[in-house]
């Protein structure tokens, strides 16, 4: 634990507070960025109290956040059936409520990674823990690198195009890449990509389903359950279809998944596997790739680097990666009394890790609102950190290099050619709309 005493009288001003912990408070970038490098500088570990929420402390430097993620014991991400149980990612005290309701009194919406903890997380991570390794993802890279051409080719031309880079390109790869590896049919692909924005666009009038009611408290949290039993209903079919016909991809291995006892796992376990991978598996690698062709528009200097020496590109994914930060908080409880940067922490308090605050922290990183490929080492946490490290890290690292080893060598030119939207979200997310010119070979 930290033992240098670091307490800071001065209260965080409401409008920080807010910027960072309404959904509405990233909607653009540069005030929240702005209100994070205030918190680092001023009140690096503070409680906040916003109207609608339970109490929370905001974590914003790197070294804080590493601290709680490798103690699993101690900052609990679980959000089980015991009572006083916490949602690991937040939600409004309405949205929590709602929760409940439905499952009747449990915060654990998903039977998946991020509900868990070690022992039990680590059973369940083991079921698709050696599919995701970089040994094995190997055996993919040749039609991964198809997938790459096939989408250049589709979505882009040689000459001047006037693009949406992310509604007419970024969305459409990832996704393309993970319903192949899961083997779900291409037709079923819209489907899983409105989905998915429902997923993470809980708080965002673009991503609003039509069946549930707008501006209500428990708005969120109702869209939030509809989406998963939507996906429910679909992946109930792929669970029975991988039992009786088993292939060689992901979703046979989690559904044939079996317990101890020899059984199949709960069907709930392989439905949160499906969701997980499906959402996370493409929305986070989609943000990262919008973002760093926006960044490689901005910064010229860059892209004519990576350019001419193409060895560069995993460093592109990593500096993107940090960049993005696409995931941008989880939530965790202290299991017990604490000292955290001198601050006095109780059992029951609440955290909100502030990994896109972390990954500017400029005790780790030089110049860190310059995009820069020769950062390194290159210490970000975008994939989280200890044993709630993202599963899917390799493949998602592995997709970004492709596409950049495909349309990086095409691109002549990359102007951002209209107004950014970032999608309205405190969860997950990137930006929802960006404009380029990009000239292609």
């Amino acid at each position: 634990m930290t033992t240098t005493p670091e307490l800071t009288t001065r209260p965080i001003p409401e409008e920080i507070a807010k910027q960072v912990v309404l959904p509405e408070g990233h909607r653009e970038d540069g005030p929240l960025f702005e209100a994070y490098r205030w918190l680092r500088e001023n009140h690096p570990l503070g409680q906040v109290h916003v109207e609608g929420y339970d109490p929370v402390w905001l974590v914003t430097k790197h070294a804080d956040i590493m601290e709680i993620e490798r103690q699993p014991h101690v900052f609990t991400s679980g959000g089980g059936d015991e009572p006083g149980s916490h949602n690991p990612i937040l939600q409004n005290q309405a949205g929590d409520e709602f929760t409940r309701q439905l499952t009747g009194g449990s915060l654990r919406i998903l039977e998946t990674l991020t509900y868990l903890d070690p022992p039990e997380h680590t059973e369940i991570k083991d079921i698709v823990n050696d599919w995701f390794r970089p040994a094995n993802l190997k055996k993919w890279e040749d039609r991964i690198r198809a997938l790459a051409k096939e989408a250049i080719a589709k979505y882009l031309r040689s000459g001047t195009n006037e693009l949406d880079f992310v509604q007419e390109f970024a969305l459409y790869y990832p996704l393309h890449v993970i319903m192949s590896l899961f083997g779900v049919p291409e037709e079923d692909e819209p489907r899983m990509m409105t989905l998915t924005q429902e997923f993470f666009g809980t708080a965002d009038p673009d991503a609003q389903r039509e069946d549930v009611e707008p501006l209500t408290p428990e708005a969120a949290a109702q869209q939030w359950s509809a989406a998963i039993n939507d996906f429910y209903a679909y992946f109930d079919k792929l669970v029975e279809d991988r039992r009786a016909n088993p292939r060689d991809d992901v979703a046979t291995t989690i559904a044939n998944a079996r317990g101890a006892d020899g059984e199949y796992r709960p069907k709930e376990v392989a439905y949160g596997w499906f969701i997980a991978i499906a959402t996370a598996g493409h929305d986070t690698t989609s943000s990262t790739m919008a973002g760093a062709i926006e960044a490689l528009a901005l910064f010229p200097d860059q892209l004519a680097k990576v350019q001419h020496r193409p060895e560069l590109i995993p460093d592109l994914v990593n500096e993107a990666l940090r960049w993005v930060s696409p995931v941008k908080q989880f939530t965790r409880r202290a299991q017990e009394d604490y000292v955290l940067r001198g601050q006095q922490i109780r059992k029951g308090d609440r955290f909100m890790l502030l990994y896109q605050s972390a990954n500017r922290d400029a005790d780790v990183f030089d110049e860190p609102d310059t995009f820069r490929l020769d950062r390194k080492p290159n210490k970000h946490i975008a994939f989280g950190y200890g044993p709630h490290m993202c599963i899917g890290q390799h493949l998602a690292k592995l997709e970004l290099r492709i596409m950049f080893e495909e349309l990086l060598p095409l691109i002549q030119n990359v102007e951002v050619a209209g107004e950014r939207k970032p999608v309205m979200t405190n969860f997950v997310g990137g930006l929802r709309r960006l404009p380029v010119r990009l000239d292609l070979a």
